[in-house]
């Protein structure tokens, strides 16, 4: 299974008023597992940055200068993303942006999402955790994933971190680098760090054995819900399997 963890940069918050994407990145997997191989692109969006927007990403108009227009990089895009399943972090927003360019494209271009599958890590994380902050750096928090490098906001880093968020989310390891050259983040512009992973070489959990007294006060909860489910206690039930089978 192919999937691509997808992530842009704006010039604003919404495609409606104009904003056009200033960053794309990329990152493949195949079979849960990273490839190397990724679509990073800086692009030119012809109109200028809100500044809070650049205190988000750190891209500057100036920087952007003499980068290419979407235009002339949508072709490869859609062929690096196209019949992939798309993982991307609050995909109503980068789909916008996205689905905006291809509009304004002389050739007609359908909608991503009749290219692509998509999953919304967003969605998958709020209702894996109602009520909790689910943006991405919490997310970090909560599944153990480095993201130390992330003082700005990058698309190709986020795009990184979110593969390991997702993967941590969905029970898949999140340590991956697949050989001993350095992973490239991009051209060198705002936001391009080197990824941090975890090693495989962590110590093992310790494993902390349960008490008399927390026995005890298990088997009593045990007795408890014998007596309210007409004596079936699942927990019994697997033990005695699992004895059973020797």
């Amino acid at each position: 299974m192919r999937q691509i963890v997808l992530d842009t940069e704006t010039t604003g918050l919404e495609a409606s008023q104009g904003h056009r994407i200033i960053e794309i990145g990329c990152v493949e997997l195949v079979n849960r597992r990273l490839t190397g191989n990724h679509y990073h692109q800086y692009i030119k969006p012809q109109r200028e940055i809100d500044q809070g927007a650049i205190e988000v990403h750190g891209i500057t108009n100036e920087f952007l200068d003499d980068k290419p227009l979407f235009a002339q990089i949508a072709a490869d895009f859609i062929e690096f993303v196209s019949g992939a399943e798309l993982i991307i972090h609050n995909a109503p927003f980068d789909l916008g942006f996205l689905d905006a360019e291809l509009q304004r494209m002389p050739r007609q271009y359908p909608a991503l999402r009749d290219m692509c599958a998509v999953v919304d890590t967003l969605v998958m994380a709020r209702a894996k955790h109602p009520g909790q902050r689910n943006n991405l750096d919490a997310l970090c928090q909560r599944y153990d994933v480095d993201n130390s490098q992330r003082d700005l906001h990058g698309a190709l880093l986020d795009a990184e971190i979110l593969a390991d968020v997702y993967l941590a989310m969905t029970g898949g390891q999140t340590t991956f680098q697949l050989s001993d050259a350095p992973a490239n983040t991009g051209d060198g512009g705002p936001g391009s760090q080197q990824i941090r992973r975890l090693s495989a070489e962590r110590p093992p959990l310790p494993v902390i054995m349960a008490t008399a007294e927390e026995q005890a006060a298990h088997a009593a909860q045990l007795e408890a819900i014998a007596a309210s489910s007409g004596g079936r206690v699942l927990w019994r039930e697997l033990a005695e399997r699992r004895q059973e089978s020797g």
